[in-house]
C-alpha cells in the first residue's frame, strides 16, 4: 500500500533509509545533523511545497518517495528508497511513477533528481524509466563524502 507520508512515519522511514545506506561502504546516516526532515517528513515536504509518500507492507515502511518544486517547469524527485525485501517487484517504478503523475498534474515539463554515485541499482532504474544522466555532479561535503549524479526526464 502506498499512501501519503505522515510525521508519525519517522521511525520507520529512518530505519528504511538507514538500512539502504548501510548497503554502501562509507554511507553514514546522521539524521539530526544532515537529514532532520526525516523526523517530520510530511511537514517538511509540505513546507517545501511538495509531498512525500511511503509504501507499507505488514505495517512496516518498505518504500518512500517525495517531490518538491524545483523550477517553474519541473519538480525534483527525492527520497526513492525501497527495502531490500521489497525490491524487484516494481515498487520503485510505482513510486517514481507517482511523482511523475504529480508533476504532470502540476503542468511540469520535467522531473529531475540527484543520486549518490554509489547507488548503481537506482541509476539503472532511473535510466530504464527514461531519465538521462547529465555530466553534472555535485559534492555534498557530508559525513558520507557524497558525490551525486544529476538525472533529468522530460515529460512531454
Amino acid at each position: 500500500m502506498i499512501r501519503a507520508a505522515r510525521d508519525a512515519d519517522a521511525a520507520g522511514l529512518i530505519a528504511l533509509v538507514g538500512a539502504c545506506w548501510a548497503e554502501y561502504p562509507g554511507c553514514v546516516l546522521d539524521v539530526d545533523g544532515e537529514v532532520p526532515h526525516l523526523r517530520r517528513i510530511a511537514g517538511a515536504f509540505a513546507e517545501w511545497g511538495g509531498a512525500a509518500f511511503v509504501a507499507e507492507e505488514d505495517g512496516e515502511v518498505v518504500g518512500s518517495v517525495g517531490w518538491v518544486p524545483c523550477s517553474d517547469a519541473g519538480v525534483e524527485l527525492r527520497m526513492v528508497y525501497v527495502a531490500a525485501r521489497a525490491r524487484r517487484r516494481g515498487l520503485g517504478e510505482r513510486l517514481v511513477g507517482l511523482v511523475e503523475a504529480a508533476a504532470r498534474e502540476r503542468g511540469a515539463e520535467e522531473v529531475e533528481l540527484w543520486s549518490d554515485t554509489r547507488f548503481l541499482d537506482a541509476h539503472r532504474l532511473y535510466e530504464r524509466l527514461g531519465y538521462l544522466r547529465s555530466p553534472v555532479t555535485r559534492e555534498l561535503h557530508d559525513l558520507s563524502h557524497t558525490v551525486e549524479h544529476h538525472f533529468r526526464k522530460h515529460l512531454r
